[in-house]
Order: C-alpha cells, then sequence, then structure tokens
C-alpha cells in the first residue's frame, strides 16, 4: 500500500502548538472537527514561553490608537480571571508619573500615524488613559477601577521609589503564573473532547506534496495528513513554514522581547505584591513584579530575525539594571542576583520604517490560496498577543467552520479552562474543596493547598497519589517524587527540560541543585523506560539549555546567574 493511500484525512492541521495554535486546536475539537497539531519542540516552548507573564488590556495602545484591540484585550483578561482562576490572577499595578503634562502633544502626533512614541508620559495624559481604561475593561468587569495618588501617597505606600516621582497611577491587570501550562491545557481540553485529534510535540513539518504532507517525528518515523486545510501557527517561523509547503512570503516582522528573573528578597518585599510599570529613561516602558518569590523584569524591544538563536545578552541586562536603579534607587541589585534569564521573537506583522514599540499588536489570518501543487488552502496567524488568544481561536475557527460547512456547537467564552473547571469561587468554597480532598485522602492541608494553588482542581488527582505516600525532593521548592511522576505520565512529557522551564518552574524560579536535577531524570526514565544513557544525555542536555539559552548554571546549592560563555 503507497504512502498516500495510508495519508490520514483530517479537517484540519495545525503547524505550531503555541498559544495560538493551541487555543485554535481546542476551540475546533469543542466543535466536533478532526483536528491534527503539531510542534518542531514541546507545548508552548516557542515564543509563547517568552512573554512579560501578564495578562493584560494593553494600556499602552491607548496611544498608537489600537482602540478596539485594548476593547478586545480587556474583555479576554476579565474572561481568563473567570476561566482560568488557578492559572490567571490579578495583579494590582502602579505607574510612578514623572511630570503633570509631558507626552501629549507626542502621543497625539502617535495617534495619527508618527512613527515615534512619547518619551516622557505624564500625570495628565496617564489619568486619561486609565479613564479610558476603565470603560474598555467594563464588560465582565472583575477588577477594581483605577486610582490616583499624590506623590505623599505613592512614597508611603511604596517608600522605595524614587522621590522624582510627582503622582502616581494604580489600576489592576493580570499575570499568568505558569504560560507553558496553560498551553498544555488547552491542548488536553481539546484531546479530551475530541477523540479523533491528535496533537504531537517534537514533530515537524517536512514536505507537502500534492495533497499530502508529511510530518517527522522526533524519533525519525513519520505520518502523512490529508488535510483539508492548514493552519500555519508557527510564530516567528511562519515565514519559513510557508516555504516548505512551497510559497514564499514575508509576513513576520517580529520583535526581540528578553527578561531576567531576580532573586532578591527586598525588591519583592518592597513590590507589596504589585506590578511596577514604569518608563526607563529612554521613555521606553519597563516593569517588574513579583513572580512566584522572585522579581521579574522586563522587557525589551528590538527587531531580531533569528528565533533559534534569541538570547537575553549583556546589554540588555544591563540595561534592566540601570533602569530599575532609577526606579528604586536605594535598593541595590546585583548581576549575582539573576536566577534565569529568557528571550523570545514576538510574531508581529512585517512593518518598515517603524518604532520597534509600536509595530502593531493586533493580529491576522491572511489566506493562501490552493493552488495546483497545493490543493488545500494555508491560513497563517500572525501577531497576536498572548491575552487575546481566545477571542482569535474564535475568529478562525468561525472561519474555519463557513470552510467546511460546519456549524458553530459551542463557545468558548465561558468555557473553562484545565484546573478551572469546577473551580471554587470563594473563600468558604476553596476551604470546602481542601477539606472534602482530606476527608478523602490523607493529607496535610498545607500539602493540598500547595497543589491547588500550582494545578487548580488538576490537583486532586496528584493527591490521591500521595495518599499513598511522597518525597519532597531536595533542591526544588517543595515538588515531590510523585507529583513529577504523575506530570511525566500525564502531561506529554518528553525531555527533562520539559519539566523544568514549562510543567514546573523548578528551573526558572533558582532552587533547581545537580541532584535534584539528577533525581528529576531518574523519575523521567522509570516512568518512560529510558537506558542509563538517556539519563545522563536528559541530564547534560537540560545542563546546556539552561546555560545556553537561560544563563543559569546549576550547583550543589541551588542555580544562579552564569556570564556568557
Amino acid at each position: 500500500m503507497t504512502k498516500e493511500c495510508n495519508a490520514k484525512p483530517v479537517d484540519v492541521l495545525i503547524v505550531g502548538a503555541g498559544i495560538n495554535g493551541a487555543g485554535l486546536f481546542r476551540d475546533l475539537c469543542l466543535q466536533g472537527v478532526s483536528t491534527v497539531l503539531i510542534d518542531k519542540g514541546d507545548y508552548g516552548s516557542g515564543t509563547s514561553a517568552a512573554p512579560s507573564r501578564l495578562i493584560h488590556g494593553g494600556i499602552k495602545y491607548l496611544e498608537t490608537g489600537e482602540l478596539r484591540l485594548v476593547a478586545q484585550s480587556t474583555l479576554e483578561r476579565n474572561l481568563l480571571l473567570k476561566n482560568a482562576p488557578h492559572a490567571v490572577k490579578p495583579l494590582p499595578t502602579i505607574i510612578p508619573i514623572f511630570s503633570w503634562f509631558n507626552g501629549v502633544s507626542a502621543a497625539l502626533r502617535t495617534l495619527f500615524g508618527s512613527v515615534t512614541a512619547p518619551r516622557s508620559r505624564g500625570a495628565l495624559l496617564i489619568e486619561i488613559g486609565l479613564i479610558l481604561y476603565d470603560l474598555y475593561g467594563a464588560r465582565d468587569r472583575v477588577m477594581p477601577r483605577h486610582r490616583f495618588w499624590t506623590k505623599a501617597k505613592a512614597l508611603a505606600e511604596m517608600p522605595f521609589l524614587t522621590p522624582r516621582i510627582v503622582a502616581a497611577g494604580t489600576y489592576h491587570d493580570a499575570m499568568v503564573c505558569v504560560p507553558e501550562r496553560l498551553v498544555l491545557e488547552l491542548v488536553k481540553d481539546g484531546l479530551a473532547t475530541a477523540p479523533q485529534s491528535e496533537a504531537h510535540t517534537y514533530t515537524s513539518l517536512e514536505q507537502s506534496q500534492g495533497d499530502i504532507v508529511t510530518v517527522c517525528h522526533e524519533d525519525g518515523t513519520r505520518q502523512t495528513y490529508r488535510p483539508r486545510i492548514l493552519i500555519n501557527a508557527a510564530g516567528p517561523w511562519i515565514d519559513r513554514v510557508n516555504g516548505l509547503l512551497g510559497f514564499e512570503t514575508k509576513l513576520i516582522g517580529g520583535t526581540k522581547g528578553s527578561h531576567i528573573i531576580i532573586d532578591s528578597p527586598e525588591l519583592v518585599a518592597a513590590l507589596k505584591g504589585r506590578m511596577v510599570y514604569y518608563e526607563a529613561d529612554d521613555g521606553r516602558i519597563c516593569l517588574v513584579f513579583d513572580y512566584h518569590g522572585r522579581a521579574l523584569v522586563g522587557s525589551t524591544d528590538v527587531f531580531a530575525d533569528d528565533p533559534d538563536k534569541v538570547r537575553c545578552e549583556d546589554d540588555e541586562i544591563a540595561y534592566f539594571l540601570e533602569s530599575l536603579s532609577g526606579l528604586l534607587p536605594d535598593l541595590k541589585l546585583e548581576r549575582s542576583q539573576i536566577v534565569y534569564c529568557y528571550s523570545g521573537i514576538r510574531p508581529l506583522p512585517a512593518a518598515d520604517n517603524t518604532e520597534a514599540g509600536l509595530v502593531s499588536r493586533d493580529h491576522s489570518s491572511p489566506r493562501h490560496a490552493p493552488d495546483e501543487m497545493r490543493p488545500y488552502p494555508v491560513i497563517s496567524l500572525v501577531g497576536g498577543k498572548w491575552t487575546t488568544f481566545r477571542g482569535f481561536a474564535e475568529e478562525v475557527c468561525n472561519r474555519l467552520l463557513g470552510e467546511l460547512g460546519l456549524e458553530r456547537q459551542i463557545s468558548t467564552r465561558a468555557a473553562p479552562i484545565g484546573g478551572g473547571v469546577n473551580y471554587p469561587q470563594s473563600d468558604h468554597d476553596k476551604a470546602n474543596w481542601l477539606k472534602q480532598q482530606r476527608q478523602l485522602h490523607a493529607v496535610s492541608e498545607t500539602r493540598a493547598w500547595l497543589l491547588f494553588e500550582r494545578y487548580g482542581t488538576t490537583a486532586s488527582q496528584i493527591i490521591a497519589l500521595e495518599a499513598s505516600g511522597y518525597r519532597l525532593i531536595n533542591g526544588t521548592r517543595d515538588h515531590s517524587d510523585v507529583e513529577i511522576d504523575w506530570i511525566v505520565r500525564n502531561e506529554g512529557v518528553c525531555h527533562v527540560m520539559d519539566i523544568l522551564v514549562r510543567r514546573t518552574l523548578i528551573g526558572v524560579d533558582g532552587s533547581l541543585t545537580i541532584n535534584a536535577l539528577d533525581d528529576i531524570a531518574r523519575i523521567c526514565g522509570n516512568a518512560l523506560g529510558w537506558s542509563d544513557a538517556r539519563i545522563q544525555s536528559e541530564i547534560d542536555d537540560a545542563a546546556r539549555q539552561l546555560a545556553e539559552r537561560h544563563r543559569v548554571t546549576i550547583s550543589s546549592e541551588g542555580s544562579g546567574y552564569a556570564p556568557l560563555g
């Protein structure tokens, strides 16, 4: 039988399991559409692993006139707070203000097409922006409206702030606790509702020949599909994927965003659970907030075009530390306090002669019609942002349903995600949920709460297993052998790095030790049937990736900053 005869018919083949691809996969599966999702890496391991960890309404997009994007972003932020309360948390935010009237004329020029951003945004401009932000965020509102602080109030609340401020604005956005986990949960939701669908990581698009698409798995095996529609959700790799499909495009003009994570208890205490959203001296908007007991600082925004080699460089680190020194002059922050660095390329639309920070964060989905060599259409998912993935997926899904002659069966607007299913909303309901778990399984309240905070209601599966006994892994922040084993067996783990930086934060928060890395690799090996040689290879590869991509070195005491080699 020929390969062509063995090719599996499928309604939609999605290339790219980042947030856009995973969101669309879930929506299509919920509608009963047979869908195959592939990614050359892990779920959410590309650009989707490198955001500022914010779910935000895009207040800065007001000054570029992207009002529709602000309206959609604030709505989607509110919906995510409801649908994924285990993964998305409210984040009170403060904007330090350094003048009263600066930036108004520059903002007006930007609004009407100027390609330079304001270098300073005064109190009047920020107050107008916050009023508009409240108005746009009114749909499905779940958080308080903004407030305006005098200088005295701001310094009383945040005494480490520079006394150069004249006032401050406060409002609420949200953060995503572990973005890659949310990507994974979207995929798992899709697979649970559509048994005919498939999702494959470490699987590359190899070629398109006629109506047959060939993909290659990491072990060298190949599969063939006959899609009715192909979705290119490859992010900054979109143009490369289209080249493999036989046609050339120039859709992506990405910009690089880098971040650092600092282990500074003094800085975390000074933030008081708030994000500070501030201007650096060059007018660039930066941010710092408490991320799981560390301080996350970001981000840069410069044009770049090679997503396979991107990393946070020395000049970016110097920029972050200098900007923080200007914002919080009494705090002493050093490179040695950095525990993790990460960087990615935003898959923004190609935009010539535009300042990087002003390139649109909106999304589009250009359709490339079938031709004599390729009988199926290709739709490329360009741009977008983490916050708006559901809305983007809904738009594209509706379009695909029309092309396939189908109708929408269910809306995702109020559909809980992963561990947000049956999530207890009030403190009383949470206490009852924990009480029930303790009655069902011999587990301490502290442990049950920790797992609930990490995994939402999915934690009940791990709690049930830990009731038979577990061992905490030294060199992690209270992760257990049972917990890691459950992750390996239930969450599509192929490599140790999948656990360290995408299923958990063990490799991100500075806790990882050499012994813990060895322990985790051996748990993986036992669950997946690895040889001793494979286990050692995974340990070596994890250490290499952490050093090369994330500036992390691992010791017997923990992990921390690694100078460039």
